[in-house]
């Protein structure tokens, strides 16, 4: 008989297999990411069949197989119905899981990240429908704590450059920041520019020594220096016509030194923040929002700056995201 064992966990994606089974993908608190078959669960009246659905809590029995586990066994203790009720819950729902199965472990315990996210599935499905712009800011929020339960918290409060402190400046309305998604954060945009210009007047200086001693050696006949060129007397002497080589068998003296030129990198700018967005993003850290919501326009560009430095550091697409760029698009168009 095959060894069962039971498990507690949230689906996140389920696909058909064969004619009447479902595939699993499964975020368990005792085994992490599971995948498991749900046999018969696409047939009508199917015990499982609401079971295998996404965004369902069970307690589950599996049976190990060879090459896949098998539900026996599911008892849902939770699900989240008001998602599916609205296009932008459930597509901040999908987002939030792709990211989970982009970082989530298997065959090790995942408690943390499994409460993580029942927690903001919880709160998204809480929201009221007549405010769109409180879903993005409730993805962002949940990106920004998966992001740092992963030890990827991108540097919110200081300057990846200088090490100084970056506060907002709410009085001067041009005031900005950078934000480098391979630096790591925030960059002052001032301290930016002087490395820049540092690194540009190092480039000017070390091309010149290299430059100035090429000229002056071109200048005299076979590169060497006019100091040093002999007179035709002189030649002969050093030169007797028995031993003078032709010009053709004359070859040219290896150059014996070799120039290395390290040059510091200057971080690319990925976007730039207003104060309003900076303050935004420094308010994720939070466990409660401390933004009002309805009042700040910014949290469009801080989903989006969350969303390129997420999957720079994964290496994979979120897939999810287009659904949330339709979403706001449609809601945008409808209120113009």
């Amino acid at each position: 008989m095959s060894k069962t064992y039971k498990a507690t966990g949230i689906n996140l994606k389920a696909q058909a297999l064969g004619e009447s089974d479902r595939l699993v993908t499964i975020l368990t608190r005792e085994f992490g990411l599971i995948r498991a078959v749900a046999p018969g669960s696409r047939k009508h009246n199917s015990s499982l069949g609401g079971r295998s659905g996404v965004f369902v809590v069970n307690e589950l029995l599996i049976a190990k197989g060879r090459s896949l586990d098998k539900i026996t066994q599911a008892q849902t203790i939770k699900s989240y119905p008001g998602l599916a009720k609205d296009l932008g819950k459930l597509a901040a729902s999908q987002y939030l899981a792709e990211i989970v199965l982009y970082q989530a472990l298997s065959e090790q315990p995942q408690e943390e990240l499994y409460e993580l996210l029942n927690e903001h599935l919880s709160r998204l499905e809480a929201l009221s429908s007549t405010e769109k712009l409180n879903v993005i800011a409730h993805l962002a929020h949940g990106v920004f704590h998966l992001l740092a339960l992963a030890g990827l918290t991108p540097q919110i409060q200081i300057c990846c450059l200088s090490g100084h402190s970056l506060i907002p400046d709410f009085t001067d309305p041009t005031w900005q920041v950078g934000f480098s998604i391979p630096t790591g954060g925030i960059v002052c945009l001032s301290a930016w520019e002087r490395l820049k210009e540092e690194v540009r007047s190092q480039h000017r200086e070390q091309v010149s020594q290299l430059v100035d001693p090429l000229r002056a050696a071109s200048r005299s006949p076979l590169g060497v220096p006019k100091e040093r060129v002999a007179t035709g007397v002189e030649m002969r002497k050093q030169n007797p016509p028995h031993l003078h080589h032709s010009p053709a068998t004359v070859k040219e003296r290896p150059v014996n030194y070799q120039t290395v030129i390290h040059r510091q990198e200057i971080p690319v700018i990925s976007s730039r923040l207003n104060a309003t967005e900076l303050a935004i993003l420094q308010d994720l850290s939070q466990p409660e929002f401390i933004q009002d919501v309805a009042r700040n326009d910014g949290w469009l560009s801080v989903e989006q700056i969350l969303r390129q430095y997420t999957q720079y550091h994964f290496g994979r697409p979120i897939r999810s995201a287009a659904l949330i760029d339709s979403y706001f698009a449609a809601n945008h168009d409808a209120t113009v």
